[in-house]
């Protein structure tokens, strides 16, 4: 996992570079062009076109090409922009590689890997876009391994996109549209010494009689091929014995489940990182 995330951090940078150099430009070129626009408006007040300029103008659409070009400089600065915010997101979330206890920012880690599963989240093959709520607390800059805690936000999104998709296959268009799929984030410090970060979802829930084995190893209720029975044992282990922290869950059947982590806000009581963890939500 330390070289793959030495990989995306590597891939990202070599992004990162072509497209800060398009997006850069595209704000000159808006200008230029802006520019040129009301030169070539001078021009035909105070110099008529010949017969064949008029002609040309006709074929090239030209009150056509003047109104679409400034939508299209900006449409092009817009997918450079969502370039540079996906790229920003793989640089965050690849902190794999990093063995260095620091303090960071805990929503910067969550938006960069809701971004990256942006394309699970919207709407596709006629399933409705999941919601996603973030209510964010004011947060202090917490110590912990930063690329270890973002593998527990990617296995536990994760998990819970997979329920909602698990329940939206049981139910009709219409049912779904009266009780949309809904991913809520809610983080707060809960006392002077730990903060909390709780994500819930209304998918299908999870049986009591199976709660206590969710964080055994290869333990899954998902079908063959779909999951190892991994990704939770390996975030309560990323939880608790590196950060001294919690990992519970909280589920009712039929009405959803709720991943709730406490980290600890003192470094002393996050332990030595031993090795890296592996991804198998």
């Amino acid at each position: 996992m330390a070289a793959l995330g030495q990989l995306v951090a590597g891939i990202a940078h070599e992004i990162n570079n072509p497209t800060s150099f398009i997006y850069g430009n595209v704000a000159h070129a808006e200008e230029y062009a802006s520019q040129l626009v009301k030169l070539l408006a001078l021009y035909q007040k105070h110099c008529p076109p010949a017969p064949d300029i008029r002609e040309f103008i006709e074929e090239i659409d030209l009150d056509y090409m003047l109104e679409d070009l400034p939508k299209l400089l900006a449409s092009m600065k817009t997918g450079a922009s969502r370039i540079r915010e996906i790229v920003k997101s793989l640089r965050t979330f690849s902190r794999l590689d990093e063995s260095e206890l620091k303090k960071v920012d805990i929503h910067e880690g969550i938006d960069s890997t809701l971004m990256i599963l942006q394309n699970r989240l919207k709407q596709r093959n006629g399933r409705p876009e999941i919601q996603v709520i973030k209510e964010y607390g004011q947060l202090p800059m917490v110590p912990c391994y930063a690329g270890q805690l973002n593998q527990v936000f990617m296995n536990l999104l994760t998990n819970a996109i997979d329920a909602l998709d698990e329940r939206n296959s049981k139910l009709k268009p219409e049912e779904i549209a009266a009780n949309p799929s809904v991913i809520k984030i809610v983080t707060a410090v809960t006392d002077s010494s730990q903060i909390a970060i709780a994500i819930s979802d209304n998918g299908t829930g999870i049986p009591e009689s199976i709660q206590q084995r969710l964080f055994d190893p290869f333990f899954t209720t998902k079908p063959v091929g779909k999951g190892t029975g991994l990704g939770l044992s390996i975030s309560h282990s990323i939880v608790v014995e590196q950060h001294g922290g919690h990992l519970r869950v909280h589920s009712v059947p039929g009405q959803g489940s709720e991943f709730r982590i406490e980290i600890p806000m003192q470094s002393s009581k996050v332990r030595k990182l031993s090795q890296p963890q592996m991804n198998c939500a």
